[in-house]
């Protein structure tokens, strides 16, 4: 139990954050927000053309799907999900934790990813709520979600950012985020994390949106190629 003092200052954090993006209506408006603080985003976002709210489940079967896509392709992702979703029935905690091994790795699991889908099985029994966490700020969401064995920040963004709609996350570790920002602003080089991290700040609080417009543009930039993690 936090001390009432903490509890008041993360109460007044919270309400800094703006609305969760759950529609196309609720995106563009923090579209428009985002080129209202950033107007480097008003080329891209013309160049963009409307494009579409991708959106994950919330919860443990949301978190479990960005699992899947780890390292591999959206069009694999859904191949592995769609044969456990066969073997499991509803994808839930306690299925999880039933399952052999061996049924996993037959529905293409890797040992590492079984390993991650138990552990963060066992954190949701315990009593993390991960749908809770779309009220929370960016880097306390985050870590909380890495504080399960197996959760890298990559994997805990994706999930804030498409399963909760979180609007103050920004994946700036994703490759394809970073070659769209070389393309978007005219860079040089592609952005390391850190330094694209440094420049997203100015875009807070709505780096979601931002993150959504840039794999939009990324899209367009590279004829059709879909770079999107979901």
């Amino acid at each position: 139990m936090l001390p009432e003092r903490q509890m008041k200052a993360k109460t007044k954090k919270l309400k800094r954050l703006p609305p969760a993006i759950k529609s196309p209506r609720g995106l563009e408006a923090h579209l428009d927000a985002l080129c209202a603080i950033a107007p480097e985003f008003k080329g891209i976002r013309v160049a963009t053309g409307v494009f579409s709210l991708r959106w994950l489940q919330p919860g443990y079967a949301g978190l479990v799907w960005v699992v899947m896509g780890q390292q591999i392709s959206v069009a694999a992702a859904k191949a592995i999900m769609a044969r456990l979703e066969a073997l499991l029935g509803t994808v839930t905690p306690q299925a999880v934790l039933k399952v052999s091994d061996e049924d996993l790795r037959a529905a293409g699991l890797s040992r590492q990813k079984i390993a991650t889908l138990r552990e963060s099985a066992m954190a949701v029994k315990k009593g993390l709520d991960l749908e809770a966490l779309k009220g929370v700020e960016a880097e306390e969401a985050v870590a909380t979600l890495c504080a399960v064995k197996g959760i890298g920040r990559w994997t805990a963004e994706v999930y804030l950012l498409f399963a909760l709609g979180h609007p103050d996350i920004f994946p700036a570790g994703d490759l394809a985020l970073q070659e769209s920002a070389r393309l978007a602003f005219d860079l040089d080089a592609r952005p390391k994390e850190k330094e694209l991290l440094s420049r997203a700040e100015a875009w807070r609080p709505h780096r979601a949106a931002a993150a959504r417009l840039l794999w939009a543009y990324y899209r367009v930039a590279r004829s059709g190629r879909d770079a999107t993690p979901v």
